[in-house]
């Protein structure tokens, strides 16, 4: 790619790197945009007390709540790894005076913003646009028309713009995956993607059947323990010791849930049953580029992407588009490997 570039990053957060890609791209010597849809910097990082208008996330017309954290949420990384190799992670003196090793979603939001102040970054990012359509122009790889709206004026106007290249930064924690369960139609009971968990209040006194072995799944069962009748854990995997989990009075481990009833009894692999008020899917988020309109860049597969070489590159575009953050096994990549002589 040669110098001085003009460039369009979609996304203003961190974890997958939309601030540090503008600030790469910017020390490289080219011009650089970053469209961030939200009114704030950080991405994933900045806490929402708001759900979306249908807590389920089935209704596709409901109204979404950016954001994904729950009150509570701290990181499951230590705060020395929290950091870049030439901007370290605050020790907790400086920065809250919180000791503990693994710092809060506050804190960490706090060290986005602060870096994006620093590095002279918030000259480049656009905050309140979100980018609705990216598309190649005719047959030029290093031309790519860029729509986007205003997301904080109530108006459908759009505008255009030309850029040589796009680095898409925009995340997967928009579109929500679900657990496919028999019988969930005709079953009475309420469904919460963790999307829309943020504090355990809610679940005061009911039966919660939570789905998920992830870090999600870890954290809110046991928060949600404290108020809840009883959580029983749902997961596919088999390594888990069924029945009462160890120094817990009230949570259960089952295997996958086997299918439900319109009685509200739910159903699980290893033979138990219970009737529920709750299933909160802790299933996580499916890749989505909505804004690649007619997408002939890349296949979404789930949680797959490709074909990208080494997680990046589209090989029959690069580099003039680019994705960051694709950090799952890609089924695309070995094949492409031995292609390009990896």
């Amino acid at each position: 790619m040669p110098k001085s570039c003009s460039v369009a990053v979609i996304g203003g957060g961190v974890s997958v790197s939309g601030l540090c890609a503008a600030r790469e791209l910017l020390r490289e010597g080219h011009r650089v945009v970053v469209f961030e849809k939200t009114n704030r910097i950080g991405g994933t990082w900045v806490y929402n007390p708001y759900t979306d208008s249908d807590p389920s996330g089935l209704d596709p017309a409901r109204r979404v709540a950016q954001g994904n954290l729950y009150r509570s949420l701290r990181t499951n990384i230590p705060r020395p790894l929290m950091g870049f190799s030439d901007y370290p992670f605050p020790d907790p003196e400086a920065s809250f005076g919180d000791p503990r090793a693994f710092p809060g979603h506050g804190e960490v939001l706090a060290f986005v913003e602060t870096f994006a102040r620093e590095e002279g970054l918030l000259d480049v990012v656009r905050l309140g646009v979100e980018v609705v359509r990216v598309e190649q122009v005719g047959e030029r790889k290093d031309e790519w028309e860029v729509e986007w709206r205003q997301t904080t004026e109530a108006t459908e106007a759009r505008e255009t713009e030309l850029f040589e290249a796009v680095v898409v930064c925009n995340g997967h924690n928009s579109e929500l995956r679900f657990a496919d369960i028999p019988g969930i139609q005709k079953w009475p009971g309420k469904q919460i993607h963790s999307h829309n968990y943020r504090i355990p209040e809610p679940f005061l006194d009911q039966v919660v059947v939570i789905i998920g072995k992830g870090a999600s799944a870890f954290d809110i069962s046991k928060e949600i323990s404290k108020l809840a009748k009883e959580v029983h854990v749902a997961s596919r995997t088999t390594e888990v010791k069924l029945g009462k989990l160890d120094n817990f009075d009230n949570i259960w481990q089952h295997l996958m849930i086997k299918c439900v009833h319109e009685d509200g009894n739910v159903v699980f692999e290893d033979g138990f049953e219970v009737i529920a008020d709750v299933i909160l899917h802790c299933t996580g988020y499916i890749f989505s580029f909505p804004f690649l309109k007619e997408n002939k860049v890349v296949c979404v597969d789930d949680s797959r992407v490709g074909p990208l070489f080494k997680h990046v590159f589209p090989p029959h575009l690069a580099p003039w588009i680019s994705f960051i953050g694709i950090s799952k096994h890609n089924f695309y990549d070995d094949r492409i490997s031995k292609q390009m002589g990896g």
